[in-house]
């Protein structure tokens, strides 16, 4: 990620984009143009490229047949059908990590978390994956639209009271930005079964 440096201090390009956000709020004429805050601008990034990357594994799964899904990815590696189970079981804890409510699919942490591809005889059929899949990503989407921007800034179920005092960036948020780039990776993998 390249940096900006001014006066030793360095700055990602996610913290210019902050820095013009609150550039903007300050020195705006019309500050009725500006509606969103600060936390709220991060939470839409965010989200926007959380639906991106589910909208691009959509549409990789629906250009994949069952048949594909079932090869490994490469030689001795997972197969299609365990990668898109595993993201269902990871995307299904972020309901607990984020205090959205209970795991709607708990049955998929066994076979897709706990035990690596081929350690488990028996898996779901590739249709009722793609069907649980629709599922969840509709349900995580209700969820989502359900918060707002405050509520993504406070802390996750794995970190404790008194540690989050001391990094606030274990937030709700952080858990979504880094289950995007979860994603991203794996469907960078299905990529190798066209």
């Amino acid at each position: 990620m390249s940096k900006t440096t001014h006066h030793n201090v360095h700055f990602t390009p996610f913290m210019i984009t902050i820095q013009t956000i609150h550039l903007l709020n300050k020195y705006s004429n019309n500050k009725t143009d500006i509606t969103m805050t600060t936390n709220e601008t991060c939470v839409k990034m965010i989200l926007d490229r959380w639906y991106g990357s589910v909208k691009n594994c959509d549409t990789l799964l629906n250009s994949l047949t069952d048949e594909q899904l079932q090869k490994e990815i490469a030689p001795g590696k997972n197969r299609g059908i365990y990668l898109l189970g595993h993201l269902i079981a990871v995307h299904d804890d972020m309901l607990v990590l984020a205090d959205m409510g209970d795991k709607l699919f708990p049955e998929f942490y066994e076979p897709f978390l706990k035990y690596a591809d081929k350690e488990i005889d028996q898996i779901p059929l590739v249709s009722e994956l793609r069907a649980t899949w629709d599922t969840h990503c509709t349900a995580l989407r209700q969820k989502f639209e359900s918060m707002n921007a405050e509520k993504w800034f406070e802390k996750h179920t794995a970190v404790s009271a008194e540690d989050f005092i001391k990094e606030p960036h274990r937030n709700k948020l952080n858990i979504l930005l880094t289950r995007t780039t979860h994603l991203a990776y794996h469907t960078g993998q299905l990529v190798l079964l066209k």
